[in-house]
């Protein structure tokens, strides 16, 4: 997709805000236990499997703020959180790190913050071949039709997989789809693959060949994440809340790591999937700890930003390379761009 294209799209979008007609297609609003005398924290989140659903699962947000709602609003993509986030429609949100680039770069300079990471992309994302296509390898790609979800995380590891092998967007037809339409298009046999994430690729990956995943891609170089996201406002007004919030996303990373079937527990009911088959897809997926997380090469501490700031910077710098967006911004942006205040106390490492 060129740049103009997703301009004119993002545009549309942010006109549609204005004038109050957004209809974010593709979400699901949780309004169980509005109490109309609290205020209410809005939460976007995505069914990938992650401690998000964990905190969600649980109603932890809800045990630990009790002077609020928490209202969650699930979405199908990174562009479509996004786009609330342009709204002001949502507080925080959960976007892989190809979204939050663009989201910190123009046209977009969509004013929130890194606060989390939720996942580092592993098996959890990859590009799959259709059987009976006749394509064995990524250059047998050229001029067939690839579905993934634009300006997503995959639509990222999609072009970066292209570059690896001498192709370019304009070599192959890119299909705009979110997960559950690709699945859609597959079973038609409309494309001819589809570069996507969990637990729709589980679903490809019955019928295909996988060519590529996003571990594979972090090793050389073109790491993906999934990441927690607070709007900079909100951020401002409650950093109590953001502490909360940071707090209960890392006892799901605990829970991931030590408590797994409890996990895969909360997951499976969140996804609608088997507790196997949810227990099999956090498998797939690289969850940090609190060490980590505020290690020097991932989130950082208050006054000494990580490398995560390194990572964003140069997913930007490759979406200008493919023309996605017009400029990336400084490095220095993009560690104003990362929410480190309190680390790394505030999650008692």
């Amino acid at each position: 997709m060129s740049y103009q294209s997703f301009s004119r799209r993002v545009l549309r979008a942010v006109a549609a805000a204005v004038t109050g007609a957004v209809a974010f297609a593709g979400c699901a609003v949780d309004h169980s236990g509005t109490d109309d005398s609290k205020p209410t924290i809005r939460i976007a989140y995505q069914s990938f499997p992650s401690g998000d659903l964990v905190v969600k699962n649980n109603r932890w947000l809800e045990t630990e703020l009790p002077g609020y709602n928490i209202k969650w609003t699930k979405f199908d993509s990174g562009a479509d959180v996004n786009t609330a986030f342009i709204a002001k429609q949502v507080d925080f949100g959960a976007l892989g790190s190809s979204p939050v680039a663009r989201g910190l770069s123009a046209p977009l300079n969509i004013p929130y913050q890194v606060a989390f990471v939720l996942d580092v992309a592993g098996d959890n994302e990859a590009l799959v071949a259709r059987n009976g296509t006749g394509i064995e390898s990524i250059a047998d790609l050229k001029g067939k039709r690839i579905g993934t979800a634009f300006a997503s995380t995959a639509h990222y590891s999609l072009l970066a997989a292209l570059d690896r092998n001498r192709l370019s967007a304009n070599d192959v037809k890119l299909v705009d789809l979110q997960p559950q339409a690709s699945l859609a298009a597959w079973e038609r046999g409309d494309v001819d693959a589809v570069y996507t994430w969990l637990p729709t690729l589980d679903q490809l990956r019955k019928t295909g060949k996988t060519l590529i995943t996003s571990r594979e891609l972090a090793t050389a170089g073109k790491p993906t994440l999934d990441l927690g996201v607070v709007s900079k406002e909100f951020a401002e007004a409650h950093p109590d809340v953001v502490d909360t919030w940071r707090k209960v996303q890392a006892r799901a990373l605990d829970t991931i790591k030590n408590r797994p079937d409890e996990a895969a527990k909360a997951v499976s009911a969140e996804i609608g999937l088997s507790t196997q088959d949810a227990a099999q897809q956090l498998g797939q997926g690289v969850f940090l700890t609190t060490e980590q997380l505020t290690s020097k090469e991932w989130l950082g501490t208050e006054g000494a930003v990580g490398d995560i700031a390194v990572s964003l910077h140069s997913a930007a710098e490759f979406l200008v390379a493919q023309k996605q967006i017009p400029a990336a911004p400084s490095l220095e942006a993009i560690r104003d761009g990362i929410y480190v205040k309190g680390l790394p106390s505030v999650l008692g490492s």
